[in-house]
């Protein structure tokens, strides 16, 4: 596989699934079920697919963040089983993307399924936990919601490779996220207040990537610390070539411009530009 074809259709992979953590339509569902929090919503929707699980569990799987942003999804189950919240997270997906008007002809869903199909049949899911488990869940009936949970497994499947690279490069939760943050490509109140890293944690993090000499004394990175980010990506995409290789570099480029109107569509409607800088949620 050609790792540029891997990291576009990365990507876009990524850009079609990211809607469903700022679209009204999660909050609403979420609201439908007794839980008003944000965040404890957003912890049972992404973990529901692993089951009835303790929040320990999620918090190992979602990996950066710290356990007291985790902790407060204990009680979650007790509101709704996690099949019902599997549901409406499909009922939340569905709806917002008929409300921006996602165009994916019939045609186009029977094409895209035919490359992501494959995909998710063929691929190792040993150490792959949130993409193991969403590859489990029944597909919905509705087209365009099964091609989304398709494209979800995809996510999911970078995301746990991801994770395995970052503790390989000895990075850990709250690590990687100042070092994400120190790149500019995360802002630094996103990373806090959804991570929910101490100041006692985020100094130590920021003093270990000091000792590293991956950032300054000023907490800037340096040019090896900026190398190091470029490595972890590049390793992942290394892991997720072998995802890809069951439809090989045309079909992954194929694939990816396929599922684009998803992204494309919450663009157009300005649903999405809270994304803008913010990194995948994993």
């Amino acid at each position: 596989m050609d790792l540029n074809a891997v990291g576009d259709v990365s990507r876009a992979v990524s850009a079609a699934h990211l809607f469903i953590y700022l679209a009204p339509e999660s909050a609403e569902e979420a609201a439908e079920l007794g839980v008003t929090d944000r965040g404890p919503a957003y912890l049972a929707f992404r973990s529901a697919a692993m089951g009835a699980v303790p929040w320990q569990v999620t918090l190992a799987a979602f990996y950066n963040f710290s356990p007291r942003a985790v902790r407060v999804m204990a009680g979650v189950w007790d509101a709704a089983p996690p099949e019902r919240w599997q549901a409406a997270r499909f009922l939340a997906a569905g709806r917002a993307m008929r409300r921006v008007d996602v165009q994916l002809t019939d045609d186009h869903l029977a094409e895209a399924r035919s490359l992501i199909d494959p995909v998710v049949a063929g691929a190792d899911y040993a150490g792959k936990v949130l993409a193991a488990a969403n590859a489990s869940v029944p597909l919905p009936p509705d087209p365009l919601v099964a091609l989304w949970q398709q494209i979800t497994v995809a996510r999911e499947w970078r995301g746990d490779a991801h994770l395995v690279v970052l503790a390989d490069n000895g990075l850990g939760p709250c690590d990687c996220l100042v070092l994400h943050t120190a790149t500019g490509r995360l802002p630094t109140a996103l990373a806090r207040a959804t991570r929910q890293w101490n100041d006692e944690e985020w100094n130590a993090a920021t003093a270990r990537l000091v000792a590293r000499g991956w950032l300054d004394s000023h907490a800037v990175i340096t040019d090896a610390g900026s190398a190091a980010r470029e490595r972890v990506e590049a390793e992942t995409d290394e892991h997720c070539a072998a995802l890809w290789a069951p439809i090989g570099n045309a079909g992954a480029r194929r694939f990816a411009s396929l599922i684009a109107p998803i992204s494309n569509a919450f663009t157009t409607a300005g649903s999405l530009q809270a994304l803008r800088g913010r990194s995948d949620p994993a």
